[in-house]
């Protein structure tokens, strides 16, 4: 059964999330602090899907959200939270998370936020060995990896859908909408700026001058696409 970890302090919250888990077939891990849930994903590291709260007695959702993205690139991660403040959005995102729920939210909304992530975290049947190569960057499908100059770049699940996108679309432009479609599903209902954060991020890691990027350059008014 595929594993969502919690992390929620708010006892009545938490366990509605985890009835509805367990309905939609998952296998909830509970936590109510933000050390605990670490400890519990040692526990526990075929856990696909981390539910992270913001606020949290101890250290907060961010503070999770960094430590777990320092040592597991593929999990993925959805910060729960009752703010609606852009920061907070941006903030979860930059830390490293895929997705984001502002409270009060739906069951079905949770359930296909969490089900769009661990198709990605599955990574389907890929059972064509393609390599694509750009220079100075390979690609190789099969593997989920990225190369800049032969070296590993650590990517997200949600930053690796990107990239794939881009390389096997060279020099297309692709609308904000686009890449919302491809990479998180027709049903996702977010809002469109975390293309924005995600594509802010992965400059940050194939860039050279995140001030001028070369690769993933801004069609302006429009989108994005890979190249000049």
């Amino acid at each position: 059964m595929k594993k969502v970890l919690i992390l929620e302090d708010e006892v009545s919250i938490r366990s509605f999330v985890v009835i509805n888990l367990k309905r939609a077939g998952y296998d909830p891990i509970e936590a109510g602090t933000g050390m605990e849930a670490l400890e519990r994903l040692k526990e526990n590291p075929d856990v696909g899907v981390a539910i992270l709260d913001i606020m949290l007695p101890d250290i907060d959702g961010f503070e999770v959200c960094r430590n777990i993205r320092a040592t597991n690139k593929t999990i993925g991660i959805i910060m729960l939270t009752a703010r609606t403040q852009e920061m907070d959005k941006v903030t979860g995102l930059m830390t490293g998370a895929d997705d984001y729920v502002t409270k009060p939210f739906s069951p079905a909304e949770l359930t296909a936020r969490i089900d769009a992530l661990y198709r990605r975290v599955g990574g389907g049947a890929e059972s064509d060995p393609e390599i694509i190569v750009h220079e100075p960057f390979t690609l190789n499908i099969r593997n989920r990896t990225l190369e800049k100059d032969g070296r590993r770049i650590k990517l997200t699940q949600v930053e690796y859908a990107i990239i794939q996108l881009f390389m096997q679309n060279p020099g297309r432009a692709l609308s904000r909408e686009d890449i919302l479609t491809s990479v998180w599903g027709r049903d996702y209902d977010g809002e469109l700026k975390i293309v924005d954060v995600n594509i802010r991020r992965l400059r940050i890691k194939i860039e050279d001058n995140t001030a001028n990027p070369t690769y993933i350059t801004t069609v302006w008014g429009f989108g994005y696409k890979w190249g000049l």
